[in-house]
This record gives C-alpha cells, sequence and structure tokens, in this order.
C-alpha cells in the first residue's frame, strides 16, 4: 500500500512542469503547523522513478523507558538503508522537517498527524536526493549508512515538557537523544565519517544540535553538519510585525525547549532570540554548511506575506508565484535576500564552513532529486547543490557559492502554489 501511495503521487506530481512545482489549495490555513505543504516535502516532490528505493519505518523500542515520546505518546521511529563497500563506516543522519505547533490548540492537532504520532507515520518513505543509494544521484554519500529520524515533537527537536491536562508530550530532545544512542548501537560509534543534515525545521534542528553530535565522536571522525532551509530569519513582515518571532516565543515557551537551546546564546539572548540561527551560526565550532533559497518560499509564505499580516490580500498572488509579484514586492523580497547575506557574512569568514545561496523561490532542496543533483539541477558558479556540498564535506575545494540577485538565475526550480 506504501508504494502504491507513493506512485499515486508521484503521478499526479509527474502532471507538472519539470521546473515547477505546485502545492494545494488550504496551505494558508496551516502555515505554521506544517512547514511546507505536503506536496513540498523532499519525498514527495521527486518524480519517483521505478527503481526508487524505499526504506521501512524502524521504531526505537528502548525509547519509552527513557520518556522519549511523541507529542500523543507513542513511539520515536527512523527509516535507516545500510551503508556498503567504503561507506560502510560512514553514516548520514537526517533530521525530517515539518513546522512546529505553539499553542494547546496546534499541538493537539499535530498530535494526530504523522507530526506527532508514529501510529500515522508511513511504514516506509523514499529515499532521494542526499538519501539515494544510487551513484548517479548521489555521487559522493550513494554508499553511506542514510538514516531520516522522523519528527514528531513540533520544536525542532529541542522540547522537554508536558501538558497532562492535553495530554501532550514535548519530548523532542529526548527523542534526539534516543534515536542517537538507538544508532550508535547500530554501528554509527565506529563512524570514520558521519554528517548531520536537515531540511526546514529539521535544518534549524541541525544547526541546533551540530555541536553535540560532533562530541559523539572520537577527533580522528570526520564530523560535519548541512542545514538545508534552516536559516529562518527574525524578519519584519510586510505589516511591519514580527510574525514568526511571535511564533517562536509560543513554541519555545510551551514546549521547554529554553534549557536545550545552545548556553552560548541563551547566556546573553533571550530564549527566542536562541531558536533564530541567526543567532546560532556563528558560535557552532562544527564545520557547518548552509543551503538555502534566497527567497525561501516557506518564509515568503509564513514570515514575510502570511495572510495575518496582510488582511488586504495585497500579497496574495505574489505569496502564490513569485512571477505575479509586483515591482515594489520584489524590491522588498530583494530586502529579504540581503538581509540574509548580512547575517552570513561572520558565519562566511570560517575556512572550515561552508555555503549555497541561489536566488530561487524555492525550500528544501537537498532531499529532492531534481535539485540535489540531476541534469537540470540549480547552478551556482558552475556547481550543483550535490557537488558542492561533497566538494565542502571531503575538503576537495572551499565552497562559499552566492548567486546573483533574482531575476539573473535560470536554472532555478522555483516553487509555484495554486491559490
Amino acid at each position: 500500500m506504501g508504494k502504491l501511495f507513493w506512485l499515486a503521487i508521484a503521478i499526479a506530481i509527474g502532471l507538472v512542469l519539470s521546473n515547477w512545482v505546485h502545492g494545494f489549495q488550504g496551505y494558508e490555513y496551516h502555515h505554521f503547523n506544517e512547514t511546507e505543504p505536503s506536496l513540498l516535502e523532499a519525498h514527495e516532490s521527486s518524480l519517483f522513478k521505478s527503481n526508487t528505493l524505499f526504506v521501512g519505518l524502524t521504531l526505537i523500542h528502548t525509547a519509552a523507558a527513557k520518556g522519549a515520546v511523541c507529542l500523543d505518546g507513542s513511539l520515536p521511529a527512523y527509516h535507516l538503508h545500510r551503508g556498503y563497500g567504503s561507506g560502510a563506516n560512514s553514516w548520514l543522519i537526517n533530521l525530517e522537517g515539518g513546522g512546529w505547533c505553539n499553542s494547546i490548540r496546534t499541538c493537539v492537532y499535530r498530535k494526530r498527524t504523522r507530526r506527532g504520532s508514529s501510529t500515522f507515520m508511513e511504514k516506509e518513505i523514499p529515499f532521494t536526493g542526499i538519501l539515494s543509494n544510487k551513484a548517479e544521484e548521489n555521487p559522493d554519500f550513494f554508499n553511506w549508512n542514510r538514516v531520516k529520524i522522523r519528527y514528531c515533537d513540533g520544536a525542532s527537536f529541542t522540547g522537554d515538557s508536558e501538558d497532562k491536562t492535553a495530554e501532550l508530550q514535548f519530548r523532542g530532545q529526548r527523542i534526539w537523544a534516543a534515536a542517537i544512542e538507538d544508532l550508535m548501537s547500530e554501528g554509527m560509534r565506529f563512524a570514520q565519517q558521519a554528517l548531520l543534515s536537515g531540511c526546514s525545521a529539521g535544518g534549524l534542528a541541525t544547526i541546533i544540535h551540530c555541536d553535540g553530535f560532533r562530541n559523539l565522536f572520537p577527533r580522528t571522525t570526520r564530523v560535519k553538519c548541512l542545514s538545508d532551509a534552516g536559516l529562518f530569519l527574525d524578519a519584519i513582515d510586510v505589516s511591519g510585525g514580527h510574525t514568526l518571532r511571535n511564533f517562536y516565543t509560543g513554541v519555545v515557551g510551551l514546549q521547554g525547549a529554553q534549557k536545550n537551546l545552545p548556553e552560548i546564546c541563551t547566556n546573553h539572548l533571550d530564549p527566542t532570540s536562541c531558536f533564530f540561527p541567526q543567532n546560532l551560526i556563528a558560535s557552532v565550532r562544527t564545520p557547518l554548511f548552509i543551503l538555502n533559497a534566497a527567497y525561501d518560499s516557506w518564509q515568503i509564505q509564513s514570515s514575510i506575506a502570511p495572510p495575518s499580516a496582510d488582511p488586504h490580500g495585497y500579497w496574495h498572488d505574489c505569496r502564490l508565484n513569485y512571477a505575479k509579484c509586483t515591482t515594489s514586492q520584489i524590491q522588498f523580497l530583494q530586502g529579504f535576500r540581503i538581509h540574509m547575506l548580512n547575517i552570513i557574512k561572520e558565519f562566511s569568514r570560517s575556512y572550515k564552513n561552508g555555503l549555497f545561496i541561489n536566488s530561487c523561490f524555492s525550500h528544501c532542496q537537498s532531499e529532492r532529486q531534481d535539485t540535489w543533483f540531476a541534469e537540470n539541477s540549480p547552478i551556482v558558479k558552475n556547481k550543483v547543490i550535490a557537488v558542492a556540498v561533497g566538494d565542502w564535506y571531503f575538503e576537495r575545494a572551499g565552497v562559499k557559492v552566492i548567486d546573483c540577485p533574482y531575476p539573473c538565475d535560470n536554472t532555478c526550480h522555483h516553487l509555484v502554489f495554486r491559490s
């Protein structure tokens, strides 16, 4: 049934032009509870081939005794595909994305979905992009041990509290620890190379947990981190407000995330500020690669120009389709890009870090095959994303590539949504 479901999705997406991905109607009403509409998710937005690898779900049975459970109290889970050959002792850990919940109401809603309960998770999912097992699709990591840790807490694997009345468990930090402990027992403790990655809310989690992940291994192990679409900015929205900051305040407070955020930040900034990557990336000691679209689709829809900040609908068409933005709206979005570039200036000075900022209206590019490594994948300075990440990880070359402003890049796979 799982494969039939995904093939049906693939057929539906196959009707879309190769460089365009369309979301479904109603995305605006759940724009915070899901990081992106379902069809934007990496494993749902690739055109699956008949030989696409599907990997089964593994429940972490030792987690319950540690109190490491999903929002509804069910066991956390991951998908593991074993490496072989030269990759047998190399591990890629991918943290799933999928938004956040900031209130009892939204978390109760979430616990009845795959984002809050392993009961509703797919029994198997396709591994594409950076998770692919084919050299022609994933040249540097295809034969590594590759893992996707499922996301069912709603606070980027940082919370540790509960609400007994609502029967909610906020145990993201414990899930992170339990999953990593289980994987260490599965052989990751012998890793000679390791890469922690994640997309969207998982990209944020990657930044937060990067140094902790590094500390699991001896210094002789090469350990690095890749954050894809995780650079959520503390930006001013089109009404002059702070939509995302207000939302994050609820997430951090409700889920008790403060004590699990990096102390180097919380020692001098408020907890909400320390949930924003811009206040964390410069102090991450482990080599970190930031992959982000300069015009991040999710941030445009949910942080910069959400319906709540645009009551008259002036941004409605632009929010759905970049080609319908007015000159003044594009100018506003150019300001967002400049803000992003200013934030990464200090980070980019470190020789150990990597950057790939392309001028696309996109979100999550490492887990989609079309954007990770394909014939027409996005290119900046003659590098596709997979090659850029591989060059940086294996130190074949320094990689700090920043695209020219929109509309100069004609290799983008822009995301467009139906109204």
